[in-house]
């Protein structure tokens, strides 16, 4: 057991042991970040300045704004309720782009203005969680893709605009609920004019119009069929036109939520899309660990294909051992071989090789002068470090030759 040594033995692992260690864990973490970087890096190149007048982007709507302004209408941009609810007033539009995206104290705030003023308000998009409050008697019905279709009503901006881009949501209203309803699908109007009965210094002027979809407000599809003319058309009829785009840093959006809920507010922020996608990668790593630390019985010896040299086999556990850290099986594996081997040489039964009660006596009748601490050496404690458990190979290795040559 013993073997000469030839150089400063080191037990901390080496730098390409290391790598060798964590090399997966870091592949597998520049993946993710890489694969989120590319993402927010493609949904922020899609979706930036999305119906803001200011943007020259595909989905801005720098275009249309320019184009009212060469009209003569004022266009001013807003991102609270407060300023848009404050420009609510006779001559004036009022744009809301994502209503949906308003809560309900502010869809009520929102609506009370509109009813008490003779403005027009066009609403975007809007769909189920905003028509309750915003156009009673209003339901919202499946949406349809966008694509180019005719009037098909007697609306002045409809019939001189022509065919244009119109899909998105489509609406239903409840029966004596006067409206205009235009470029229908399947039956179902994608614009709506529900005309109002304005309680400010234009009574009778107030109106709203519900647009399906954004397409005819994007730089992309302006020039595209009638888009620009029924654009201009509906936003233009006032000469000044305010364009509201809530943001999340309106405090409004947070006068009905408890101050105290901050769980809830931050759990709104993340897309539902997020949470199911979290939700499949824990499922996914529960079934690879159940996949990957199943037991499907005892372990099975075999015999080896080819004959390996016992120094080979005795190196490579060894390494194993050391790879995992694993002192106390490594030293009980010595231990143990160590006792096997001192029992027939001391007269001890084989099967009574590993009870310290037989073996420590008929060891100390053998060395009765030894100065080694035998139960510590053949029973004792897992060593702390590697240096320790090198000792110990080193000790038991002295006892058994002492032990053969006494």
């Amino acid at each position: 057991m013993s073997r000469p040594v030839t150089g400063t033995t080191s037990t901390a692992p080496s730098a390409r042991q290391v790598w060798t260690r964590v090399r997966g864990a870091v592949l597998v973490l520049a993946l993710i970040l890489t694969g989120g970087l590319a993402l927010a890096t493609f949904r922020s190149t899609d979706a930036h300045g999305a119906l803001d007048p200011r943007s020259a982007d595909p989905q801005g709507s720098r275009a249309v704004a320019e184009l009212l302004k060469a009209r003569g209408v004022t266009v001013t941009l807003v991102t609270t309720l407060a300023e848009a609810t404050a420009a609510t007033d006779a001559g004036t539009t009022l744009l809301v782009t994502t209503p949906d995206l308003l809560t309900d104290a502010q869809q009520s705030t929102l609506h009370s203005a509109m009813t008490g003023s003779a403005t027009r308000t066009v609403l975007v998009g809007a769909g189920r969680a905003s028509l309750d409050t915003l156009a009673p008697g209003v339901t919202s019905a499946p949406s349809t893709p966008v694509e180019e279709r005719a009037p098909g009503c007697a609306l002045p901006a409809a019939t001189r605009a022509g065919s244009a881009d119109l899909g998105g949501e489509r609406y239903e209203t409840s029966p004596g609920t006067p409206a205009e309803a235009c470029y229908r699908s399947d039956g179902l109007p994608t614009l709506l004019l529900l005309p109002g009965t304005g309680t400010g210094s234009g009574t009778g002027t107030t109106d709203t119009v519900l647009l399906g979809s954004p397409d005819i407000l994007y730089n992309s599809h302006l020039d595209q069929r009638g888009n620009a003319s029924l654009a201009l058309q509906l936003l233009g009829s006032q000469p000044h036109l305010v364009w509201y785009l809530p943001s999340l840093s309106d405090t409004s959006a947070t006068t009905d939520t408890p101050a105290d809920d901050t769980t809830g507010n931050f759990l709104a922020l993340i897309p539902s899309g997020w949470l199911w996608g979290t939700l499949q990668l824990a499922l996914a790593a529960l079934l690879a660990a159940l996949w990957r630390g199943r037991r499907l019985g005892p372990l099975v010896t075999e015999r080896l294909p080819v004959a390996l040299r016992a120094s080979e086999a005795t190196e490579g556990r060894a390494r194993l051992y050391r790879k995992a850290n694993a002192r106390d099986r490594a030293a009980s594996v010595l231990r143990t071989a160590t006792r096997t081997r001192l029992a027939p040489l001391l007269g001890v039964p084989v099967q009574d090789a590993h009870s310290p009660d037989r073996l420590l006596p008929a060891l100390s009748a053998r060395l009765p002068e030894t100065t080694a601490d035998t139960r510590n050496l053949l029973f004792g404690p897992a060593p702390a470090d590697d240096a320790t458990l090198i000792r110990l190979a080193d000790q038991l290795d002295a006892l058994e030759r002492e032990v053969r040559t006494s």
